[in-house]
């Protein structure tokens, strides 16, 4: 995988930023000496806590401590020190939930669209129910609508339809001069027909329009395939943690 350490950063900021600018109007942000956490209520994400530098046993003590009060909190391990400390993790009964590979992409050319699809920014309430009505069929996952209703300056989120009917999600966060893709998600019924494919092509040509200089996202299994035919390459693994109840 790529090691450049500034895409590394950038990846991790801007999706650690992501969270924390969800957080905010809610005021469920917290910050300790060893990680930050986010829990919104009536909401399954962002609900992540995430070290800010490589995991000790003395941080995955103190962690354990937040659990107590906060069980439904996801840990994201960043798998960039080389040195195995997500074991730190699994000797205190964390498991893994799923799996992404971090991937950027620098911004030069344009991509052929073929206009199947239309998009609407979510910004009133009736695009937002429906916006959060469709995210979990794709994802198995709920985000709650008053997440969407806050008039964040650089947090989008996109509705897809084909037609009039909506199919899809997606989430667009800039940080520096990069922008995020997030929650980028196909309803099941209209999967395997390239629209997700479709989808990233439109997201980056419009970053590409805006002057922006990389995408960068955090692909599932699923979803990797597309992105490395666009021409996004791997930087590094993030592991995704839940407490095991057993």
């Amino acid at each position: 995988m790529k090691t450049d350490i500034n895409l590394v950063k950038e990846n991790i900021y801007n999706l650690t930023s992501l969270w924390e600018t969800a957080g905010a109007p809610f005021l469920c942000n917290h910050k300790t000496e060893w990680f930050q956490y986010c829990n919104i209520e009536n909401s399954d994400w962002p609900n992540k806590l995430w070290f800010s530098e490589d995991i000790t046993e003395n941080s995955v003590v103190k962690a354990l401590e937040v659990f107590k009060t906060k069980k439904n909190l996801v840990i994201p391990y960043w798998d960039i020190y080389q040195n195995n400390s997500s074991e730190i993790l699994e000797k205190h009964n964390f498991k893994i939930k799923s799996e992404q590979t971090a991937m950027f992409l620098k911004l030069e050319k344009t991509f052929d669209e073929l206009y199947k699809l239309n998009y609407k920014r979510v910004l009133n309430e009736k695009d937002a129910e429906i916006w959060t009505s469709i995210y979990p069929t794709a994802f198995r996952y709920r985000i709650g609508k008053e997440i969407l209703l806050q008039q964040f300056s650089n947090l989008q989120f996109h509705l897809v339809y084909l037609e009039e009917k909506p199919i899809g999600t997606f989430m667009l966060f800039q940080t520096q001069n990069n922008i995020g893709i997030h929650g980028l998600g196909i309803i099941p019924e209209m999967r395997k027909r390239g629209y997700a494919e479709e989808i990233m092509k439109f997201i980056l040509n419009y970053a590409i329009d805006s002057k922006i200089d990389y995408a960068l996202l955090q692909a599932s299994a699923m979803g990797k395939d597309i992105y490395t035919r666009l021409g996004f390459e791997d930087l590094f693994v993030i592991k995704n943690y839940t407490l095991s109840d057993s």
